[in-house]
């Protein structure tokens, strides 16, 4: 189906906001500029006062922890795996996952977010299921741990995610490995991953340097720090590697990342939360490393609100450094967008330009946060909220227009939620 969006200003690949046209066939972005005359759509959709800006990229989540939100906070990150949130998850079935999934997917949609990509445990079919129903793309892997007794089952299921859910949906559901960190996985186990994956073609998806304690035990038991001994078992040798965190590195990890083309998906808010540390973002987009943005789960965050982790990374890194330029405004949202997509690998995404993917959000600027009008990106990173999200298109299939979500029964969703959280809580 083809589709006009009329009237609207664009946020494009150079940082400028034209007020201009955008054209859709299908899937993909065919125009943006002057309409045609041949050009004729099927819908129509009134940009007038609106901002488009390709939909986010929610580069590292756990979406089904929405259960968990509230549930253990103001607690350090080990104390809080270990005694609050691993026991909890035990617990979770197939509904769980798939009722936390649907909570977070009309929680994404209605903050604008278009792609998320999503490690957590068993059931991750059920995930999958959820970003369908919803019309997003999930990229989805099954969090592995290597040192649980099942360790060695964790790794069959993300085979079988892999082979049954790669490219589903009509290639909006993608599968990555996820061995969850290197204090869960130990250095022979992670040779077994390398293997499966590299065999499958597969990319990576792990948690690195998250705390300062991490690298130190890394070194008390490895002689080496997390990412040294981690590449050796070939891990990092194919094709597509993404890193959550990395707060804490030194030149000899940096070098290791760019040797291996890893990405990063930094997470300001549940960094803060968790008091881990700032990552060395200023430095890891100047070395040219892939640096994306992500909110990390509900349960650390505790919310899954991109333009809010945008914002973040645009003032943490400026008050961390001392350097009003750490990140610029247009530097976050590509952080949160464009940045997301080479993370993960998805040619296409996160640009407003003919040929890519029609993943849009439309921004609606009449309120006041939005005036003056002096820059239109500084007063989405600096001044507005997710509030001002009005419509979500993944795809080229509106999924909210106006407020209202097509694909999604909201009302429904969170009581199923509520309902699953209590048993797992009470």
């Amino acid at each position: 189906m083809k589709t006009l969006i009329k009237d609207v200003y664009v946020v494009r690949p150079d940082g400028t906001t034209p007020l201009t046209n955008i054209m859709l066939d299908g899937e993909k972005i065919t125009a943006i500029g002057d309409v045609p005359e041949a050009f004729r759509p099927a819908k129509v959709i009134d940009g007038r006062n609106h901002l488009a800006t390709p939909g986010f990229v929610n580069a590292h989540t756990h979406a089904s922890m929405t259960l968990l939100r509230s549930y253990a906070d103001d607690m350090a990150l080990m104390d809080w795996l270990e005694n609050k949130i691993w026991p909890v998850e035990a617990k979770m079935n197939e509904e769980d996952i798939y009722w936390g999934a649907m909570l977070a997917m009309v929680e994404m949609v209605r903050s604008g977010t278009t792609t998320f990509v999503d490690m957590y445990g068993p059931y991750m079919n059920r995930v999958a299921d959820a970003a369908a129903d919803a019309g997003i793309r999930g990229v989805l892997s099954r969090g592995i741990i290597g040192v649980a007794p099942d360790g060695e089952q964790k790794l069959a299921e993300n085979v079988a995610l892999y082979q049954d859910y790669h490219g589903a949906n009509n290639g909006k559901i993608s599968v990555m490995f996820g061995p969850h960190a290197p204090y869960t996985c130990p250095p022979e186990f992670l040779k077994k991953v390398a293997a499966a994956a590299q065999r499958l073609g597969a990319g990576i998806h792990i948690h690195m340097h998250e705390t300062r304690t991490e690298v130190e035990n890394s070194l008390k038991q490895y002689g080496k720090r997390p990412f040294a001994w981690v590449a050796e078992t070939g891990l990092f040798d194919g094709e597509l590697n993404l890193a959550a965190h990395c707060v804490h590195l030194d030149d000899e990890d940096i070098a290791i990342m760019k040797k291996h083309k890893i990405a990063v998906a930094h997470n300001p808010g549940s960094n803060m939360k968790l008091a881990s540390g700032v990552a060395p973002v200023p430095r890891l987009l100047k070395e040219g490393i892939v640096t994306a943005l992500g909110t990390d789960g509900t349960s650390s965050n505790n919310n899954l609100d991109m333009l809010e982790e945008v914002n973040l990374a645009a003032m943490l890194h400026k008050v961390n450094e001392y350097d009003p330029l750490a990140v610029p405004a247009f530097e976050a949202l590509k952080m949160g967008t464009e940045y997301g997509a080479q993370a993960v690998g998805i040619d296409g995404l996160g640009r407003l330009e003919a040929g890519c993917k029609a993943d849009i959000t439309l921004w609606n600027m009449n309120s006041p946060a939005w005036f003056p009008r002096n820059n239109l990106v500084s007063l989405l990173v600096y001044a507005a909220n997710s509030s001002s999200v009005d419509t979500v298109i993944c795809g080229g299939q509106v999924i909210m227009e106006k407020n209202e979500l097509k694909t999604l029964d909201e009302e429904r969703i969170c009581y199923e939620a509520q309902r699953c959280a209590d048993r797992l809580t009470k």
